[in-house]
């Protein structure tokens, strides 16, 4: 299960609905080992694309070097599906190195609401998990809704060089 404060959400959900139509992405820190998402870090999709996110290579080295040096590590690797549904896709799969990292998606197809939904995925297989967001201040004139997941599924993608 991610466990993940709403006001860390918010800012991933701002983000992507700023960098729309393209995909935005990022990722939120936490002390290494301890799966709490505590830091968030959004990044440059240097694919600047509706259907791709890619890190900045020197962005993407510079923060794994403060990570390190922080003892951090990536506990939530995130990005924005703009025109789909919030589920990995094969690219997203392939792409998918780390192994301890929840992966949230965002869809922000609608600009109504927003889905949201976790994953982890390991050496191909993506397994749903549910999403707990914690520190919510309900708010009775706020507009947006967020949709989560509601039954945790696992699919297997044959990953293959090439394809």
């Amino acid at each position: 299960m991610l466990t993940i404060d709403a006001a860390i959400l918010d800012a991933i959900v701002a983000h992507a609905r700023r960098d729309h139509p393209d995909e935005a992405c990022g990722i939120v820190a936490g002390p290494a080992g301890s799966d709490r998402p505590e830091r968030h870090v959004p990044m440059e999709n240097a694919a600047r694309s509706m259907t791709f996110y890619e890190f900045d290579s020197k962005e993407q080295l510079r923060l794994w070097r403060e990570m390190d040096d922080a003892d951090e590590e990536p506990v939530v690797v995130y990005h924005s599906h703009t025109a789909t549904e919030a589920y990995p896709s094969r690219t997203d799969v392939s792409f998918a190195g780390e192994p301890n990292a929840h992966y949230l998606l965002v869809s922000t197809r609608d600009p109504e609401t927003t889905e949201i939904r976790s994953f982890r995925i390991v050496d191909g297989t993506v397994t749903e998990e549910p999403v707990q967001v914690v520190n919510a201040v309900v708010d009775p004139h706020a507009v947006q809704t967020y949709l989560f997941g509601q039954s945790p599924t696992t699919v297997d993608y044959e990953c293959r060089a090439g394809s």
